[in-house]
């Protein structure tokens, strides 16, 4: 029996999708899809370098900042082998623990992701809101001990059906929807009851995505609020402006998974090409356009980076 077809877990393998119909196209996709990555790379370790070098950027905003760069960057490294294999011709298919691993790795940093832009909301809440007690509250012992909360909420809150993944019988043709693993493609192809799996990640994406999402629109209805309280055009401006990065960063990730979820719930007869452009800008667009974001729209960011790239000097 092929190995695609075979419900044996030990010899699991799995066909990726890469661009259905644009086959022939692949070494010229590879171009732009290996800048891409080398744009996340590199522009996620030089935020994550600036943060660490420059001594007045040792800040909560900051650090909170470089949790996200951080995020970014593994989220590139947990499918560039996957997205670039096929798009290279080195490799077309990804073993059973191999997948089951980068599900886990995919969600829980997605999980992670969405917590820290909570954390970065909290931050300029406190900052607009109550700045005469920002350094009392976002002391660097909390901020640490919110990164470790948004850590350990991440890797343990998605163990349960990523465990199970490993026992399920996967009878239907071995064919994945992306470039690389999810759990609800893995569900599409298994044939034992995945009930469980189903109503706990649908538990868990109400609990994490929803409501982080939810407590982020309450954060900045209250800073709305409190900038338009201000009497000083000049002052709102200015208070609204620090808000823009993270305002930009959290439509970047949550416009994508809102998209690739309607896609996955509705486009049922839609191109197999249009879902996997849309698994593909889910996966790349946060991580690339994150360092953009801030290295355009934060100053201190903004002039550090400048003096990296044109050796300007103090």
């Amino acid at each position: 029996m092929s190995t695609l077809l075979s419900p044996n877990l030990s010899s699991s393998t799995f066909l990726l999708t890469g661009f259905p119909g644009l086959e022939l196209y692949y070494s010229w996709i590879a171009i732009p899809f290996s800048s891409i990555y080398a744009i996340v790379l590199l522009g996620n370790c030089i935020i994550l370098h600036v943060i660490r070098t420059e001594p007045s950027l040792h800040q909560p905003m900051f650090y909170f900042l470089a949790m996200l760069a951080f995020t970014d960057l593994c989220m590139g490294l947990s499918t560039i082998h996957t997205v670039l294999g096929i798009l290279w011709g080195f490799s077309h298919d990804i073993g059973l623990n191999a997948c089951i691993a980068q599900t886990y790795f995919i969600h829980g940093l997605s999980c992670t992701e969405s917590g820290v832009l909570l954390a970065m909301s909290f931050d300029r809440f406190i900052a607009i809101c109550n700045p005469l007690r920002y350094t009392t509250i976002l002391t660097n012992t909390r901020v640490i001990q919110s990164g470790l909360f948004i850590l350990l909420r991440s890797a343990l809150s998605i163990l349960p059906v990523i465990i199970r993944l490993k026992f399920f019988h996967y009878c239907h043709h071995h064919v994945l929807s992306h470039s690389f693993c999810l759990h609800q493609d893995l569900l599409r192809l298994a044939c034992s009851d995945i009930r469980f799996n189903s109503f706990y990640a649908l538990a868990l994406v109400i609990c994490t995505l929803l409501l982080d999402s939810l407590l982020i629109l309450l954060s900045y209805i209250l800073i709305l609020h409190t900038v338009l309280a201000i009497a000083s055009h000049e002052e709102r401006l200015k208070s609204f402006q620090t808000c823009i990065s993270h305002i930009c960063a959290v439509l970047v990730f949550y416009i994508p998974i809102i998209g690739l979820t309607m896609v996955h719930r509705f486009g049922k007869h839609l191109s197999p090409l249009v879902h996997v452009l849309m698994g593909n800008i889910y996966i790349l667009f946060p991580p690339l356009m994150n360092p953009i974001i801030y290295s355009i729209k934060t100053k201190q960011i903004r002039i550090r980076m400048q003096r990296i790239f044109f050796f300007k000097r103090d």
